[in-house]
């Protein structure tokens, strides 16, 4: 048996790691995300989760808490149905598989889970309380079925939820998305929209994390404006920039929208309908993609701008959602991006009506149409400009200025064929013998292209005056932006400041019965239904006579039939509605005949409530008890990957509103504080993929990715070597890639995987997984092993006695010894706090290190009673608990040959003394007018006088200062002496 068997069987006999439900110790609860069980197992990527988690509940519980730390199965859902689809079983066999190899591997590593306190989301005891949550949202009105355009995904055979779309793929199995009308179940998450984003100001969460919530919610406000068509139609559109009214160019409606098959024109019928065809086959996700090319088409028709009565074309273009706002947009292509990118392509007037506020103006003008005198005349007028490759590019600041431009470009423009433009905060075109024309309307915009065409005939196919001046880079950043300003070429409203112009036009909108003020979401509710066999059964029935029925409470829960065949259908039906025994019941409101809800609920259903379940996992009369959530929630430290931000946590948080607002929990947050771990990389072996391969896309993290199919190492030999890229790639099954906590364990040891995952790198920085570094690992571990065991016999538990004695009497080398182990005491309990646990473990290296080079010090002959001794007793009895947390196999081993009593776990966390930490000399640097000239080595309570003498007395700055006048020093103790010349 080796020493980690040994202390894993101890700690299962002493049942050490029971969390008891009350006790008089402050509570502590920290938890894992907890996983679906997969075939794979557990990787060293997972480790990186489960370790650091279990450090600090190990530190916790040193340190007096009542901690809970429970594990359990994420195990309903379309991850085991897939699983157990490909390994042509049942997940009723492979689920338990899974989850019996999962814990033999978390107890490998030494994980100080609670078993007792086990729970599995497939199991009836705990999806019964899945089905009762769902049933609370339903009578609160918070469960809904509605006809949908589904994502619907080919492969898996089901709907998925638009968070679980990546990429316009299944975030599952890769496969591209469709859409399909189907019924699909809700919940109404938007109802709660608001207070997700405000509550977020309560939680320490990564504020990467909390951005991404936000940005998925999407709440903005704004105003609804109503158009109409040239037929008279009502087309309202929702916009967040109401000041830019009057540069909406054209209008842009979904390719759904219910107007567009009234609109089109016969004969642009064809293009359109080709167009929307297109369109639905990409996902909501794909077609908001900034990246994405914009497209679109022009359906014949027209609509009137309110604000200034212009007719402007109306498009259909997919990124366009009919989902969020109206369906409808007024598009402003000088004031946003996507409009912007859109009309240079198709040719669409680009008007600017908010000014730049940075005040930049732009002008390029070749050389052989100003006059001699043109470049003095700039200098003179403190304008800027570069002279190259035959032309000016000057750049303007301010009003003043671009006055002061346009009036020497007029006195100097020669060529009577020529024009100079001047474009950003100022828009004008001068030409000669015509003088300066102010861009500034589309009738403006006319008559410029009509004078430019005249003089360059060349340029007759130009559209607009923006797709001219595109073409020079040098204006690129100046030709749009998107920046609050104050309004210019808004009929009566230009000169308003960018300060109060959205509520001003708000204001007159709603005065004159063109619009409103509103606020919009880009969160949809939540989609839950799937058309799967392994999942907890929609407790609804159906009745032709009384509808929509709620299972009644006694008769939970609606259990899964158990079934060979559970494949899914294809059909957009649920397997479960080809099983007749379990659709056709007995409505329980009238007792005439219906039919069972077949649909199954997400995964995520079951893990938004899971981590209340932990608090009473065996009760059996509600899904938690309420005083027990109330003592250990919310949860205290929870830890897992950051792309569950708008997935799971956005849900957990969801339910926990709602069961606050049922008076069923006391707090509105489930999760206090979250911690993201870096992902695990591995150096991996590619071969690009031949004409008809393909490849299983799951954890494909981009498209460059798409051609290459990972190998494994053994396989790398069969091609030549310039056929295989290498590349560091996240650790996962689909790449062929992973590195199990079995493998490392065997041949280092559970201690040096758990040293390495948490000495290698930052916790939430991404980490390069290195054999040589689990090398480095095993070394240390050897280290600390020989130092305690050949000091084992001469270790005097009495230690502390005779440190009291000894008083100030140590000598400096034992004095440093004993300064090293309570400043290593204070920085590894500060570091486990803070998740700094690299250097936790550098700062215990640095330990051992000193009570290494401190051992010759302490002779054998030396009496085991000497201070000497006892101030490397003291440093053997804290490195062994302070290591406890991080090796705790080891650390109980070493505390048994010390001679020590129980499990480290038991004994308390060390305590430091802050005089005994403190340094008794540190480093400073004298300066002379803020450069380092030299360092010193001075008493740490030095005072300034002290320091001042030191750094003025020293011999490198005397040398530096000869001949110069000190005019004062500057000191900040135990840093610095800054000494100022004059």
């Amino acid at each position: 048996m080796t020493i980690e068997q040994k202390w894993q069987k101890r700690w299962k006999d002493a049942n050490l790691f029971h969390t008891p439900d009350r006790t008089d110790k402050p509570k502590f609860y920290g938890l894992d995300f907890f996983p679906y069980p997969s075939g794979a197992g557990l990787s060293v990527g997972h480790c990186r989760n489960y370790i650091p988690t279990d450090v600090v509940c190990r530190y916790k519980r040193m340190r007096g808490f009542n901690v809970l730390h429970p594990m359990g199965w994420d195990a309903f859902g379309l991850p085991a149905e897939n699983e157990a689809i490909k390994q042509k079983s049942h997940p009723k066999y492979t689920v338990p598989q899974y989850i019996a190899n999962y814990k033999r591997q978390m107890d490998l590593i030494g994980i100080s889970y609670d078993w007792s306190r086990e729970i599995n989301s497939s199991s009836p005891d705990y999806y019964k309380w899945t089905q009762w949550i769902f049933l609370l949202l339903y009578k609160r009105g918070l469960a809904y079925r509605a006809m949908s355009p589904a994502n619907w995904c080919p492969s898996c055979a089901t709907v998925l939820a638009n968070e679980e779309v990546k990429d316009g793929r299944c975030w599952r199995c890769g496969s591209l998305i469709e859409k399909k009308d189907l019924p699909q179940w809700f919940f109404k998450i938007t109802d709660y929209a608001d207070r997700l984003i405000d509550d977020l100001d309560l939680v320490d969460w990564p504020e990467s994390i909390k951005l991404m919530q936000r940005n998925w919610i999407g709440k903005s406000e704004g105003a609804e404006v109503t158009f109409y068509s040239e037929n008279g139609d009502e087309i309202v559109v929702y916009t967040t920039r109401p000041d830019t009214l009057w540069g909406a160019t054209f209008m842009v409606l979904a390719p759904e929208h219910p107007l567009v098959d009234k609109l089109t024109t016969a004969e642009k019928r064809d293009e359109v309908e080709e167009y929307r065809r297109l369109a639905a086959r990409a996902t909501a996700i794909e077609r908001q993609s900034t990246e994405r090319e914009k497209t679109g088409v022009f359906i014949g028709a027209y609509a009137i701008n309110p604000v200034n009565d212009r007719r402007i074309p109306i498009w259909i273009a997919d990124y366009v959602m009919m989902g969020y706002g109206t369906g409808a947009i007024m598009a402003v292509p000088a004031h946003d991006r996507r409009d912007f990118e859109f009309a240079l392509k198709y040719g669409i007037p680009i008007i600017p009506v908010i000014e730049r506020t940075d005040g930049v103006s732009k002008s390029r003008v070749f050389d052989e149409i100003v006059e001699e005198g043109f470049e003095d005349a700039l200098r003179q007028a403190g304008i800027s400009f570069e002279h190259k490759s035959s032309f000016y590019y000057v750049t303007m600041q301010g009003e003043e200025q671009a006055d002061d431009y346009i009036d020497i470009a007029c006195a100097h423009l020669a060529n009577t064929e020529a024009w100079i433009e001047i474009v950003g905060k100022r828009w004008a075109f001068i030409f000669a013998n015509r003088g300066i024309v102010p861009f500034d309307s589309l009738e403006s915009e006319r008559e410029i292209l009509s004078l430019i065409k005249e003089r360059a005939p060349s340029l007759e196919n130009v559209n607009t005056l923006m797709e001219l001046l595109a073409r020079e880079p040098f204006y690129e950043d100046v030709l749009f932006h998107d920046e609050y300003g104050d309004m210019i070429n808004s009929g009566e409203f230009s000169g308003t400041p960018g300060a109060v112009a959205k509520k001003a036009v708000t204001e007159w909108l709603e005065k004159t019965g063109k619009g409103r003020f509103s606020v919009n979401y880009k969160l949809r509710d939540w989609l839950i239904s799937r058309q799967r066999y392994w999942g907890a059964p929609i407790p609804i029935i159906h009745c032709p006579k009384c509808g929509e029925v709620p299972v009644p409470e006694e008769d939970l829960p609606v259990l899964l039939p158990d079934v060979e065949h559970y494949e899914p259908t294809g059909t957009g039906e649920s397997p479960l509605a080809a099983i007749p025994e379990f659709v056709n019941v007995s409505c329980p409101k009238c007792g005439g005949p219906a039919k069972r809800e077949t649909d199954t609920m997400s995964g995520f259903a079951c893990s938004s409530w899971y981590f209340l379940r932990f608090v009473s996992p065996h009760l059996d009369t509600a899904p938690f008890d309420k005083d027990l959530v109330a003592y250990w929630l919310p949860v205290d430290l929870y830890v897992g990957g950051a792309e569950h931000a708008v997935m799971h946590l956005l849900y957990a948080r969801f339910w926990t509103k709602v069961l606050y607002d049922a008076g069923l929990v006391p707090f509105v947050e489930p999760f206090a504080k979250l911690k993201n771990q870096g992902m695990v990389l591995a150096y991996t072996p590619h071969r690009t993929m031949e004409a008809g391969e393909s490849i299983e896309e799951e954890g494909m993290e981009d498209e460059t990715e798409r051609d290459l199919i990972p190998l494994a190492p053994e396989e790398v030999s069969k091609y030549p070597p310039d056929k295989i890229i290498w590349k560091w790639v996240k650790m996962s099954k689909s790449k062929r890639n992973v590195v199990t906590p079995d493998s490392m364990a065997q041949k280092y040891g559970a201690d040096a995987l758990r040293t390495y995952e948490l000495f290698v790198a930052p916790f939430e920085e991404a980490i390069q997984w290195s054999e040589e570094g689990m090398n480095g690992a095993f070394r240390f571990m050897g280290r600390v092993w020989r130092l305690v065991n050949d000091w084992a016999e001469r270790f005097n538990p009495q230690w502390r006695t005779v440190l009291e004695q000894a008083g100030n009497s140590l000598d400096s080398q034992a004095k440093a010894l004993r300064r090293k182990t309570h400043q290593t005491i204070r920085k590894v309990g500060e570091d486990i706090e803070n998740f700094a646990f690299n250097t936790a473990v550098a700062a215990l290296m640095e330990l051992v290190n000193q009570m290494y080079a401190f051992l010759p010090r302490v002779s054998n002959s030396e009496s085991t009673n000497s201070p000497a001794a006892a101030s490397m007793d003291e440093a053997v009895e804290n490195l062994v608990l302070l290591l406890s947390p991080i090796a705790p196999h080891i650390a109980d081993e070493l505390w048994e040959t010390l001679g020590m009593q129980g499990f480290t776990l038991e004994q308390s966390w060390p305590s430091y003394d802050p005089e005994v930490a403190k340094a008794e000399e540190v480093e400073i640097v004298a300066q002379i007018n803020g450069r380092v000239k030299d360092r010193m080595i001075v008493p740490a309570d030095a005072d300034e006088e002290y320091l001042k003498s030191a750094a003025l007395g020293s011999d490198k700055i005397k040398a530096e200062l000869e001949g110069k006048s000190v005019s004062r020093v500057v000191v900040v103790k135990g840093k610095l002496v800054n000494i100022v010349t004059s």
